[in-house]
């Protein structure tokens, strides 16, 4: 295969387990009584110190996580669970989906993912293309995805229920068991074979299958991403080696463990023993960062965004000084992080101007103080990755001391490739290569990538598999990007969103949505379009958080969200940011024509994946009408 750029990387990395089953013994037995999981339960309504609705974190250490594993993968053995059989967990994030993960490896078993949130037909398809025998359904919801598609699944035999509803629904022809039954199932099964697990655990090989993720398609129907044992050793070490997860660490883990994000961190944090608190419910995140104090998080570029716009409406609805003073103090957090970032590549040390160091030091005790507690007050650093960051957005959390870091993979690479080291942080950049990950760019820009993180294949679609993997190990990622001559990887855009207006110039869509959001705070998405169309058009949707209470200090305050946003005023003032915008952009990339939705893009109808990326063709023709009026009788070059 021919390059454009030698090879970034190294294809080895050093003393990886066979599996994280392993790695996962390996850890209980040297910090046994270390804390390994803490997790959120209610608290009895009837205690003495407890009320409705109340709750506490409770833990786990290594050793009282191991009891519990190991008894939920005797269970599995139990109920007819063999190697590489497939057993599904549909559920949202929470301690039992790790244990029920881990449970499945060290029973041999193979993990199928499963979003919450997939409907039953696309629930039914997974579980039917994966074979899967069992599932670990989180409730009766999941539960009733599975009984109402029951026909179809002709291979399940049993639904491990993590919370039992108090009258389960029928299920013909399926053994519903709760998760408490399981380990109980499985305690006595370890009576008689206390080898069991052990030996399971030692069959294991390097390349049997380990976990098929389904990819979240923008058209047609999901792919199988085989992902083996070999995959999440590899990552586990190589997070530890890249020094992005450390022992001392308190890591918030909210994501959806269903997408390869959330799980790939799993395996880091059993290679190094450090805490993580799990609690998936996004409407407790600001809530649990005070009470969790994580020195890590990871998350989407999406959460950074709704963040730093609440920041900014806030301070605008309090206007005056507080208004002014927000306004300042952002612009000093970007400029200082863009000098002391340029100072430290090219002489190695962070480093400002006296002038702008001192109003920084001004800025810090003014606002940014107060944004590093919002995050708990200890954050070194919070992982992202799924879609890219507005490098805007990067700076300003970097200069106000909650470095972003920027990262990049797929779900066919185990997620984590490249990674910025909060040491050394490039805004604008997705870092350098995990150890054992070489990264390359082909002749026409696309990023290609060779690792043991790299899948193996897409489940019994071996036709589709061969047009993304090399015979050699090198896998088309679909991303068209750079590398820096110091091994900094910058993504430019998805290969297949980038289009050619009708007179002949490329766009890069995500590089105008990117300045959009940095420039305008009310934005939740922005879809550019333009493709063999001779100017750019956008469809915009607001949040609905920063555009109410905006509304609400005008005339539109008793108006709904749809009337809100549907309004002149609103129209006009989204124009005055497009206008920014544009003076930003080359003449054929500026946004001529815009739509405003009368809703935010959402995953129930399908316009956003779980990931929260958008569905563009999905999108597209949802709104088919509205383009085609922003080009109506146009005639614009």
């Amino acid at each position: 295969m021919s390059s454009a750029q030698s090879v970034i990387g190294s294809d080895k990395i050093a003393g990886r387990p066979t599996s994280v089953a392993h790695l996962f013994l390996s850890r209980v037995e040297a910090t046994p009584d270390g804390e390994a999981y803490r997790f959120p339960v209610p608290v009895d309504e009837h205690a003495a110190d407890g009320a409705p609705g109340a709750e506490q974190w409770r833990s786990l250490t290594w050793g009282q996580t191991a009891v519990r594993v190991k008894n939920l993968a005797a269970g599995l053995m139990a109920l007819g669970i063999g190697s590489e059989d497939r057993v599904a967990i549909a559920s949202s994030t929470r301690v039992e989906w790790i244990l029920a993960d881990l449970a499945n490896m060290c029973a041999g078993a193979a993990t199928t993912t499963v979003y919450p949130s997939t409907n039953a037909d696309e629930t039914a398809f997974i579980l039917a293309n994966s074979e899967s025998k069992a599932v670990f359904a989180e409730n009766a919801t999941q539960l009733a995805k599975v009984v109402a598609q029951r026909e179809q699944l002709p291979a399940l035999g049993q639904v491990i229920l993590f919370d039992a509803p108090a009258e389960p629904p029928a299920a013909e022809g399926l053994e519903v068991v709760t998760l408490a039954e399981l380990e109980e199932r499985g305690a006595a099964y370890l009576k008689q074979h206390p080898d069991a697990v052990q030996q399971a655990v030692d069959a294991l090989d390097r390349e049997q299958l380990a976990t098929l993720i389904y990819t979240s398609g923008t058209t047609g129907r999901p792919k199988g991403v085989r992902l083996v044992h070999d995959c999440w050793a590899y990552e586990g070490v190589a997070q530890q080696e890249s020094g992005l997860l450390r022992a001392e660490d308190v890591q918030f883990m909210w994501l959806p463990l269903s997408h390869v994000f959330g799980k790939t961190l799993i395996s880091g944090q059993i290679a190094t023993g450090h805490v993580m608190a799990v609690d998936g419910r996004v409407d407790r995140i600001i809530h649990n960062l005070p009470v969790i104090r994580p020195t890590l998080m990871a998350s989407a570029p999406r959460i950074f965004e709704k963040v730093y716009n609440g920041i900014a409406g806030r301070a605008r609805a309090e206007g005056g000084a507080k208004y002014k003073i927000f306004l300042w103090a952002a612009k000093v957090a970007r400029t200082y992080a863009q000098t002391t970032q340029a100072n430290r590549i090219a002489t190695g040390r962070d480093s400002a101007p006296l002038g702008l160091s001192l109003q920084h030091a001004i800025a810090d005790k003014l606002v940014y103080a107060k944004i590093r507690a919002a995050f708990g007050g200890r954050l070194r650093g919070s992982v992202s990755g799924s879609a890219a960051l507005a490098p805007e957005i990067g700076y300003f959390f970097l200069g106000a001391g909650v470095p972003i870091l920027e990262g990049y993979g797929l779900t066919e690479t185990s997620a984590g490739s490249t990674v910025n080291r909060a040491e050394d942080v490039r805004v604008g950049t997705v870092g350098m290569p995990l150890p054992g990950t070489e990264v390359r760019i082909a002749e026409d820009g696309e990023i290609l990538l060779r690792g043991p993180g790299v899948m193996r294949g897409y489940h019994q679609l071996p036709e589709q598999t061969a047009e993304v993997l090399e015979p050699d190990g090198w896998f088309h990622t679909g991303d068209i990007g750079e590398l820096g001559k110091d091994g900094y990887l910058r993504i430019t855009d998805r290969k297949k969103d980038m289009f050619k207006t009708s007179g002949g110039k490329y766009v890069a869509p995500s590089e105008v949505e990117g300045k959009f959001k940095a420039i305008c705070p009310f934005v939740s998405n922005i879809l550019v379009i333009g493709n063999g169309r001779n100017y750019c058009t956008a469809l915009i949707s607001l949040d609905e958080t920063v555009i109410m209470p905006w509304a609400a200090e005008r005339s539109l305050g008793k108006k709904s969200y749809a009337e809100v946003v549907g309004s002149p005023e609103v129209r006009e003032l989204v124009e005055g940011f497009v206008k920014k915008l544009n003076v930003e952009l080359q003449r054929w990339q500026t946004i001529k024509k815009f739509t405003i939705l009368p809703r935010d893009l959402d995953i129930e109808h399908g316009e956003l994946t779980p990931s929260l990326k958008i569905k563009r063709p999905v999108v597209e023709r949802t709104y088919a009408d509205a383009v085609a009026e922003m080009y109506t009788g146009a005639n614009e070059a």
